[in-house]
C-alpha cells in the first residue's frame, strides 16, 4: 500500500505566490476591460472563518481520538478526513494568496473609501484563509497514526500492521 505524502512548504508557498499574483492582477485587468474592481462582501471572509472553524474542530476531534484516547478509525474515515485536509489546505493557499493580492492592490489607495473597504476586506479574507490553511495542515497532522514503540518484534517491524507478524491487520 502507498502511504500518502504530507503536503510539502513548497507546495504551500508556490499556491500562494500564485494567488498573490492572479489577486494583485485582478483590479488591473477589470479596469483595463473598462470596468470597476469588484467591491468584496462580509460573507467570503466569513464563510472562510467558518470553514476554519469545522476544520479545526475536525483536526481536534481526529488528534484526541487518535492520539489521546488511542482509538482506531476506519480506513473510510481517515481517507475522507485526509481528502478534506488536503483539498483545504490547497484552496486555503490559493484563496489566501488572491485575496492577499487583492489587498496589497489597494493598499496605496487607503484615502479613499472604496479603497479603504477594499483593502480591510480582501486582508480580513486572506487571514481568514491562512486559519483555514492551518486547520488543514492540523487535521493533516492529526490523520498520521501514532507508532506502537513498544511492539518491536525484533526483525525491525513496529506496530501492530507489521508484515512479519501473525494476525496483523492494516490500521
Amino acid at each position: 500500500m502507498k502511504l500518502a505524502k504530507p503536503i510539502s512548504a513548497l507546495l504551500v508557498v508556490t499556491l500562494i505566490a500564485v494567488g498573490v499574483v492572479a489577486g494583485r492582477l485582478t483590479p488591473e485587468v477589470f479596469v483595463r476591460l473598462d470596468g470597476n474592481p469588484p467591491r468584496l462582501s462580509w460573507v467570503a471572509p466569513l464563510m472562510l472563518l467558518a470553514g476554519a472553524v469545522v476544520v479545526g474542530r475536525f483536526a481536534w476531534g481526529t488528534w484526541q481520538s487518535l492520539h489521546r484516547r488511542h482509538e482506531r478509525m476506519t480506513a473510510d474515515h481517515g481517507i475522507k478526513m485526509l481528502s478534506l485536509a488536503k483539498a483545504c489546505a490547497v484552496v486555503g493557499a490559493l484563496v489566501a494568496g488572491f485575496y492577499g493580492g487583492y489587498a496589497l492592490a489597494f493598499a496605496g489607495d487607503l484615502d479613499s473609501v472604496l479603497g479603504k473597504e477594499r483593502f480591510v476586506r480582501a486582508l480580513s479574507a486572506a487571514i481568514a484563509s491562512l486559519l483555514l490553511l492551518i486547520a488543514a495542515l492540523l487535521l493533516e497532522r492529526a490523520c498520521r497514526l501514532p507508532e506502537d514503540d513498544d511492539d518491536e518484534d525484533g526483525k525491525g517491524h513496529k506496530g501492530k500492521g507489521s508484515p512479519g507478524r501473525p494476525g496483523a491487520t492494516p490500521a
